[in-house]
């Protein structure tokens, strides 16, 4: 019987400690096939997983010895929480431990487009010095609209603080006085107030069937003309046809993308474009926040198997202000 299997690549040490203890399996690219995956669900005690695999009902049905799933980031939105539920499996996940890294990860592409850095590096390499070419912008006294003012949005609103920006949010499951507002000088607004207000917005929001497609042509419009959207939450959030269309119309000024609707993405006419940044989904991924959510996750699926409850784990349903990086 395998007691653990890894759907996808996932490596740390915290691993071999398992493995010492359980029959752990690690396949990463199985995720890609699904018979193959469904074949192998079957004496599966655990399964851990990233945000490729699909965990549905056909999944849960696969997997009769199934105890606890535990899913290396904090989206779940990969994961039929409704199904593992009535089978009594524990999903376990780490609440926080990459809020740090996505925060960072939302001023390095600020940053980035602010001041030209990728244009501006690549025209060096060529030879040129083009100074006037790349005249960029201050952070200092401009408005960053979060979306979400969950772990992560709470930490982008430090940090954008700390630049001296003003910062305004939408999230509404937060109330005036909730910690997550008062503590950072955040104003909570309506999403079209947000999206109105901000040089700058940032989406840290769960997908869900109320956020899948929230920024389509109309929110877009929205914006200011100069705005730059930021997403390293979940691609299908931000509609990316109408944020084609607006880019290029000028409607806004600019995007910087970790997620896709489609990951990893078909050729797409946003590629073509030079007001857009991509990273592939690598805001969580650093190595102090791999070992920290890894190390979490491997705890609670060791608990969960030895008859132990886990320290952190998703009811249902999913908390609505849920990070996802």
């Amino acid at each position: 019987m395998t007691d653990i299997l890894l759907t996808e690549e996932i490596i740390d040490p915290s691993l071999d400690e398992l493995a010492q203890r359980y029959q752990l399996v690690h396949a990463p690219l199985l995720w890609q096939d699904r018979a193959g995956l469904l074949d192998r669900l079957a004496d599966a005690r655990a399964v851990m997983v990233r945000n490729m695999t699909l965990v549905d009902r056909e999944f849960v049905e696969a997997a009769p010895n199934l105890k606890v799933v535990g899913r290396i980031g904090v989206g779940l939105d990969n994961l039929d929480l409704r199904a593992l539920s009535e089978r009594g499996v524990v999903v376990c996940y780490p609440p926080e431990e990459n809020a740090v890294s996505v925060a960072e990860h939302v001023f390095a592409l600020l940053l980035a487009f602010a001041r030209h850095v990728p244009a501006a590096d690549r025209s060096v390499r060529a030879g040129r010095w083009e100074r006037s070419v790349y005249i960029g912008f201050e952070l200092a006294g401009k408005t960053m609209g979060v979306l979400g003012l969950g772990r992560i949005g709470f930490r982008v609103a430090v940090r954008a603080r700390a630049f001296g920006m003003r910062v305004v949010a939408y999230d509404p499951y937060l109330a005036p006085q909730h910690p997550s507002v008062t503590e950072t000088g955040t104003e909570l607004h309506s999403l079209e107030e947000v999206l109105r207000q901000s040089d700058v917005v940032t989406c840290h929001l769960p997908l869900t069937d109320e956020t899948r497609g929230l920024l389509n042509a109309e929110r877009l419009r929205a914006m200011k003309p100069t705005a730059l959207l930021i997403n390293t939450s979940r691609g299908s959030i931000v509609d990316e046809t109408a944020l084609y269309a607006a880019l290029q119309q000028g409607v806004i000024g600019g995007a910087a993308l970790d997620v896709r609707e489609q990951e990893p993405p078909r050729s797409s006419p946003l590629h073509q474009l030079s007001n857009v940044l991509f990273t592939p989904h690598i805001a969580s991924w650093t190595r102090e926040s791999l070992e920290r959510v890894i190390s979490t996750v491997a705890g609670d699926v060791d608990r969960v198997l030895s008859g132990q409850p886990a320290r952190n784990y998703a009811n249902f349903p999913a908390p609505p202000t849920s990070d996802c990086p």
